[in-house]
């Protein structure tokens, strides 16, 4: 397995710890669930590809891996 599908699996880990502390509840409008549901995923997999991509050219750049 390549080293950038470990980065992924660590990122998401990280990633949805830490966004699971927002509370988004308060920006959403009332009974618009589903929204909430999809913006929340999607600020997840933005996250998730910039924290990734961020670590993965940051070691190969000190070559560390």
């Amino acid at each position: 397995m390549s080293a950038k599908f470990f980065l992924y699996l660590f990122s998401t880990i990280i990633v949805i710890y830490s966004i699971d502390s927002i509370n988004i509840n308060q920006i959403f409008k009332k009974n618009k669930i589903m929204q909430a549901r999809i913006f929340y995923f999607l600020i997840a997999l933005c996250m998730i590809e910039l924290l990734t991509s961020f670590l993965y050219n940051f070691f190969e750049a000190t070559k560390f891996m």
